[in-house]
Parts: C-alpha cells; sequence; structure tokens
C-alpha cells in the first residue's frame, strides 16, 4: 500500500509531463490528450448543426464588418505563428466567421477557427475596434486551446486518460458529454461555461497582441470592459459576462499588458 501511494503520484507526474503542450507566447504548459485534429473533427460538426438551428443574421453591414474582423484577426494569428515557424500547429483550421440573430450579448470561437458573434453585443462593441476585442479574446481561446485542455481534464478525470478515438468508441455519451462541458455549445444554445482565471487572463494576453498585430488599438479593451460592466443596470449580467467575469482586478490587469500588446500595434 505504501508502494501504491508513492508510485500513483509519480505515474500521475510522468503521464501529465508526457501529454504536455505549450500555450503560445504565454509559454504555459497544459494537459494534452487530445490532437488538433480530433477536436476539429469533433468542432466542425457542432458548428454546422449550430448553424443548422439557429437564425444567420441578414444585416450586410453587421455581416461584413464581422468577417472582416475576423479575416483581419485570423491574418495576424497566421502571421505569428509564421514568425514564430509554428505554422504547422494552424494546419487543418477552417475559419468560418459568422452572425447570428439572438438578443444574447454573447460571441464563442470553437476549434479550428469556428466563430459566432451574437447579434446582441454589437451595441456594445459599438464599433470595429470594440468587436476586434471581442473576437480576438475569443479566438484567443481556441488558440490556446483552451476548451482541449479542459477535455483532456475531463478524460484524465473521468475516463481514465485514455486517448479520445478510444473514448468515442467505448463511452460515446460521456465523451460528447465532456465535449459540451468543454465548449457548452450545443444546437440551440451557444454559451460557453466558465473558464478559469488562467485561461480568461490568457485570451485577454493574446487576444490583444492578436487584435494589434491586426491594426485594432488594444487600448480600446479598457473601455469595452467597462460598458461590459455596466451593462447589467444592476440585474442579473448579460450571458458573455456570466462566462466572462468583469471587473475592475481584470481592466487593472489588462491594462498591464498594454505596453505589451502595444509593441505589435501597426495602425
Amino acid at each position: 500500500m505504501k508502494l501504491l501511494k508513492i508510485f500513483v503520484p509519480i505515474i500521475l507526474l510522468a503521464f501529465t509531463v508526457y501529454y504536455c503542450a505549450t500555450v503560445p507566447i504565454t509559454g504555459r504548459s497544459q494537459l494534452s490528450l487530445v490532437s488538433a485534429s480530433e477536436m476539429n473533427a469533433m468542432s466542425f460538426a457542432q458548428y454546422g448543426e449550430f448553424l443548422k438551428q439557429n437564425k444567420l443574421s441578414s444585416n450586410k453591414s453587421d455581416v461584413d464588418m464581422v468577417k472582416r474582423v475576423g479575416l483581419n484577426i485570423q491574418k495576424a494569428v497566421e502571421t505569428y505563428f509564421a514568425q514564430k515557424n509554428m505554422s504547422k500547429e494552424l494546419a487543418g483550421y477552417a475559419w468560418e466567421f459568422n452572425v447570428v440573430e439572438s438578443e444574447e450579448v454573447n460571441a464563442w470561437c470553437m476549434p479550428g477557427g469556428k466563430v459566432v458573434v451574437y447579434t446582441g453585443i454589437l451595441p456594445i462593441t459599438k464599433d470595429e475596434t470594440g468587436l476586434a476585442v471581442v473576437m480576438g479574446h475569443e479566438i484567443a481561446h481556441a488558440i490556446a486551446q483552451h476548451g482541449a485542455e479542459r477535455m483532456s481534464q475531463g478524460l484524465l478525470q473521468q475516463l481514465g486518460g485514455v486517448a479520445l478515438s478510444v473514448a468515442l468508441a467505448n463511452e460515446p455519451a460521456e465523451t460528447q458529454a465532456l465535449f459540451y462541458t468543454a465548449y457548452g455549445v450545443g444546437t440551440t444554445v451557444g454559451v460557453m461555461l466558465p473558464f478559469s482565471r488562467t485561461h480568461e487572463s490568457e485570451a485577454d494576453h493574446l487576444g490583444l497582441v492578436f487584435m494589434a498585430m491586426a491594426g485594432y488599438d488594444p487600448n480600446a479593451a479598457v473601455d469595452f470592459w467597462t460598458r461590459m460592466s455596466q451593462n447589467s443596470g444592476g440585474n442579473a449580467p448579460p450571458e458573455f459576462l456570466s462566462t466572462h467575469p468583469s471587473d475592475q482586478t481584470r481592466i487593472n490587469d489588462i491594462k498591464k499588458l498594454l505596453p505589451e500588446a502595444m509593441k505589435y500595434y501597426k495602425k
């Protein structure tokens, strides 16, 4: 029994070290039991189902703006990865940017660059730069593979750390549930479950860099998150805030990140 107590932590440590990835820009190590190709396949299927069951916006101006900002940030991400000789990390991406008619104040990005922006958040983003804050942040979650990290943790804790292909074959319902837990994007409700403070801070960090590289002033992030925090008007927070905590501490942290982000900013 004593030997078991000694060896189990060692085995778990070796396991987590072996299946380890590194988040770009921040350099944080993360558990990675799921390949990008596997996550992309699940993401593309789920994204397609979501679009089938939700109404796409017919407002050309809004749609064009979202696609324009999305394309600019996509190019920034691809440029950054090319500069770091990491372009292979984006293999299999099939970027897509859509606007959904909904009063929800929300937006999200699934693996492989699948983005949805709700019309309800556009009055708060106000303009293209404000929208870049939101899209940069959401795309950063996907680039940093935060959902895959949470799914990996679920595979380790609930299914013994088996490979995703094995989990899908042997425990399809449980594995699908893990995906929903990691991304929370169902066919009718596109709401991501709360990310950890670490994930949120990383998304803020990467998002500021990506929007700056795309030609958007990252200083706009302070104004956007201030508007978001004021939007609830004392009532229940909008969906975007319930899953993306916005408070003075966060705004202060963003201010600390701005000098670095500004190094990437080209008007």
